[in-house]
């Protein structure tokens, strides 16, 4: 008398006490990964990873507003420049200085690519600098010229070219406190970890998000003849 056996896996069930235990573990596994994944946000958080989303947006913030100041200086010196060709003795060397100087650093696009380019970003910062070295020299020369020192027109832009000079300042110290805070927390232990898991990389000196060209202002003329 022959014997029929079941294929393996075939016709047979689990114990009860096997389904039972898990049915049980279910609910356990699911419990396991929320609590693995709760351990990974936590660590997440204590390991800097929100400082460095909160340190990036400050330092773009910041950057930003720099290239505000650039822009608005960039606005403002061809009105100042056709002021000053009214003057017809006035030292030509001096005007073609400021105007080279402004073509310059107008033809350098801040991209973001510049982010991560040291020697691209350092010229940019020569161009910007080169800028305001010329104009400081032709707002002195300036000064020996009384036609120019009794021109509203020409006043009224020096004092915004200053004010503007000096809210640029304001704008890189503050960029550069923001650039060092971020640049602390990516150099430290055990934040360090989290910025090469995440490729937080430091900063450079200057750092910029704004893809915007340094825009061509409207000419002025304040020299033209009131209507």
């Amino acid at each position: 008398m022959h014997r029929s056996i079941a294929p393996a896996g075939r016709g047979r069930h689990m114990p009860w006490g096997v389904n039972k235990t898990m049915s049980q573990l279910a609910p356990l596994s699911r419990r396991l990964a929320w609590y693995f994944m709760l351990v990974v946000l936590l660590g997440l958080g204590g390991c800097g990873y929100n400082d460095f989303q909160r340190l990036d947006e400050e330092t773009r913030a910041a950057w930003a507003e720099v290239l505000n100041q650039y822009q608005r200086r960039a606005d403002l010196i061809p009105n100042l420049v056709n002021t000053v060709k009214g003057e017809a003795d006035f030292e030509q060397e001096t005007l073609t200085r400021v105007i080279e100087a402004r073509s310059r650093a107008t033809a350098i696009q801040a991209t973001p690519e510049l982010l991560d380019n040291p020697e691209a970003l350092a010229r940019f910062q020569q161009a910007q600098s080169q800028l305001g070295g010329a104009l400081s020299r032709l707002l002195a020369v300036a000064e020996s010229y009384p036609t120019l020192r009794t021109n509203q027109g020409f006043q009224d832009l020096r004092v915004q070219l200053e004010g503007t000079e000096n809210r640029i300042t304001v704008a890189r110290n503050r960029y550069i406190e923001a650039v060092q805070r971020y640049n602390v927390l990516a150099r430290s232990f055990p934040t360090n970890l989290t910025a090469m898991l995440f490729g937080y990389d430091p900063k450079p000196g200057f750092t910029v998000a704004n893809e915007a060209e340094l825009a061509r202002p409207p000419a002025v003329d304040f020299g033209a003849p009131a209507r």
